[in-house]
């Protein structure tokens, strides 16, 4: 679904700050229905705050139950929310809790206090700091589980980093007193920053194999949110760019792909623009076997539903995949085509409406006249599977029964009053016009 500026007021196309649009999907039906987040954790990397964060402002903006699972990644909100409502309610937690009041950059950092029961905002850029309002229920949830900071005089450091002035004699270097103001003491500090491997932070290498490395020490939302030259390039060569960088990870990808080099490769598609054709080249990557495919199809479930879910783009160019996939191994697969798609979508990576909007007509854009009329007939009876199943579901769904509630019996039990044949009571008055209706008037 690709990507959008951090800050939405902003219209200009060479804003840096990118974010993923938010993919939500409903699960459950009647009192247990809930709204996924499938990409929570790739949005909150690239606003620099935990998760956890913005699905606790959704909670508390729709008066709705939130469940956090960082272990398994899954960001559940209760009820049905659409992924563009979610994003506008996002605006206001950038506003409120990402962009520097000053300068309206994201690059800020929150320094929570315990002791004091504030937390402080700190832009990296222009350095502007300020206190956040602790009035609402995210920032009392701020205040309990701040972020993974230890706030040392007003300066934000990573918590575990072991200080490099520590000695095996107790953190003293020999010499050195208790006073901290001693000459001593003051050319200890100095010379601290110009000896050993300090000096090699006086300046970057800035050859090609130091960029390379340290881009692949990026995040993959820090990548995003950074300049590349790659989107100059036209459409076609991006694919390949692509290509290249899922096949580099290619271990055979006969087990699932992990959480992390999902996120990578999704990452890497926002990147260069292509996240809804990407999926083409991840068919072409990924069924390379025709006697695997439906065992890949669900064994990378989790891969396809970052690209497809709620993106009916994504799953139109899936189906362009399989076809392109059945056109290249035409003899093993044409006969599998129903079941193929009958596993993409028992595992929720295609939709029904968008299957049946697929199968209304021949589709000989990608793959040619011939193969395309074998797809779409064997697609037929899944194809009228579906349909038969979506017109029971609405005709059930029409279907009313009059209950009535008696008081007489026990309040648990519910009565349902059947259809009674009418009686053939009339009254005296209609008997008369009757009986009337019957007189001969020629013979009075």
């Amino acid at each position: 679904m690709g990507s959008v500026n951090v800050n939405r007021n902003l219209t200009d196309q060479f804003y840096r700050y990118k974010m993923p649009k938010i993919i939500a999907k409903v699960e459950g039906k009647g009192n247990g229905i809930k709204t996924v987040i499938v990409n929570m954790v790739d949005v909150a990397k690239a606003l620099n705050r935990p998760p956890m964060y913005p699905t606790k402002y959704f909670g508390c903006v729709l008066g709705a139950q939130v469940n956090c699972d960082a272990k398994n990644e899954r960001y559940i909100v209760n009820g049905a929310h659409e992924s563009a409502k979610l994003q506008d309610l996002l605006d206001g937690f950038i506003q409120k809790y990402v962009l520097c009041s000053s300068c309206d950059n994201p690059e800020t950092v929150l320094n929570v206090s315990h002791k004091k029961g504030t937390i402080n905002s700190q832009c990296k850029a222009c350095g502007h700091s300020c206190m956040l309002s602790i009035a609402d229920k995210l920032a009392t949830y701020i205040l309990k589980y701040p972020p993974n900071q230890v706030v040392v005089s007003g300066a934000s450091v990573q918590s575990g980093k072991k200080s490099k002035r520590k000695t095996k004699d107790g953190g003293k270097k020999n010499g050195d007193s208790n006073d901290r103001n001693s000459p001593q003491h003051e050319s200890d500090e100095f010379n601290d920053g110009l000896n050993g491997d300090d000096d090699e932070d006086w300046c970057e290498d800035t050859d090609a194999d130091a960029v390379a490395r340290r881009m692949e020490e990026l995040s993959v939302s820090a990548k995003g949110l950074m300049h590349n030259d790659d989107l100059e390039k036209p459409f076609e060569e991006r694919l390949k760019i692509f290509f290249d960088f899922v096949q580099k990870k290619d271990n055979g990808f006969n087990e699932p792909i992990s959480a992390s080099l999902q996120k990578e490769i999704v990452g890497e598609a926002d990147r260069l623009e292509i996240r809804d054709k990407a999926i083409i080249v991840l068919c072409e990557l990924l069924f390379d076997d025709p006697s695997k495919v439906l065992p890949q199809i669900k064994r990378q479930q989790l891969l396809f539903l970052r690209f497809t879910a709620d993106n009916s783009r994504a799953q139109k160019y899936l189906l362009r995949g399989i076809e392109l996939t059945v056109k290249e191994f035409k003899e093993q697969l044409v006969p599998r085509v129903p079941h193929i798609l009958k596993q993409l979508y028992d595992l929720d990576i295609l939709d029904e409406k968008t299957i049946l909007e697929w199968g209304s007509k021949v589709q000989k854009k990608s793959v040619g006249k011939e193969i395309a009329q074998e797809i779409y007939d064997k697609a037929q009876p899944f194809i009228k599977w579906l349909k038969e199943a979506e017109e029971e579901e609405s005709e059930g769904s029409e279907d009313e029964l009059e209950v009535v509630y008696d008081e007489r019996i026990r309040p648990d039990k519910i009565i349902q009053i059947e259809d009674q044949p009418k009686a053939n009571h009339v009254n005296n008055n209609s008997k008369d016009k009757s009986a009337a209706e019957d007189i001969d008037i020629d013979a009075i």
